[in-house]
């Protein structure tokens, strides 16, 4: 029998109009930190970055398309990644539905990894999606946004989500390079656990005005909860998220294990 407190249909509606109440006050909360976001001052770009794309080489302002807003995945994917991270395959999942809609309101969009252009290309042939994605292989972009990081940073500490880690200068004990969901995680890409957690996941956002780029909003961690697709749902499924550990995997790998 359930352990689950059960009650009738109008002890239900009752409560449900309460938790109603503040889900709206959520809703407006939401809407006053979205107006904050867009009102933090700009920083201006005045380093020339580089991409390689499946057009060719790119600056960061080409990557705008012609459009005046511009919104990066930092996707962790290193060039000793032999897969991208699960996770960020798991949110890049919903891209594809996504990034029409922006491009159509005046806002490009694009996935950057470290990876070389090619293992980024075979990688989404792999997963069948088809939005931008820029490798920035040997260069700057990911370091300077926080979202990689050099083995002289992680051994001295790193600067991630607006916070200090200690420095990690060797890998945990355990079987392959370490325990734990992390270490879990770096066997799906076939990489050591100090490899794969030099690249973090994060969104950057970028606006394009009388031709000079400005950065305007960095996310990371979970920050990025509301960009994953499977989260909001399963906030809403009767025993919510429910996570012991490891489950997701990447689309093509259920029932794999």
């Amino acid at each position: 029998m359930t352990s689950h407190a059960i009650g009738t249909r109008e002890e239900w509606l009752a409560a449900r109009l309460a938790l109603l109440e503040e889900e709206k006050a959520l809703t407006r909360r939401s809407d006053e930190l979205a107006q904050w976001r867009r009102e933090l001052p700009w920083v201006r770009i005045d380093k020339p970055y580089r991409f390689e794309t499946e057009e060719g080489e790119a600056s960061l302002q080409d990557l705008f398309g012609g459009r005046s807003q511009l919104l990066v995945y930092h996707f962790m994917f290193g060039p000793d990644y032999a897969a991208g991270c699960p996770s960020c395959s798991g949110i890049a999942d919903s891209f594809n539905g996504v990034y029409v809609h922006l491009e159509n309101h005046d806002v490009a969009f694009t996935a950057i990894s470290r990876a070389p252009l090619a293992k980024l290309q075979g990688y989404k042939r792999r997963m069948g999606w088809r939005f931008p994605w820029a490798s920035s292989e040997g260069r700057a972009f990911n370091f300077d946004f926080c979202a990689s990081f050099t083995v002289a940073q992680q051994q001295a500490g790193i600067e991630y989500n607006y916070a200090r880690e200690p420095g990690v200068a060797a890998l945990p004990a355990g079987q392959g390079g370490g325990e734990g969901i992390a270490s879990d995680m770096a066997a799906t890409c076939d990489t050591d656990l100090l490899t794969y957690t030099r690249e973090r996941p994060g969104m950057s956002a970028f606006v394009l005005e009388d031709g000079v780029v400005y950065h305007t909003y960095s996310t990371y961690a979970r920050g990025l909860d509301g960009l994953w697709g499977m989260y909001p749902w399963l906030d809403r499924a009767p025993l919510g998220r429910n996570e012991t550990g490891f489950w997701w995997r990447r689309h093509d790998e259920y029932g794999q294990r």
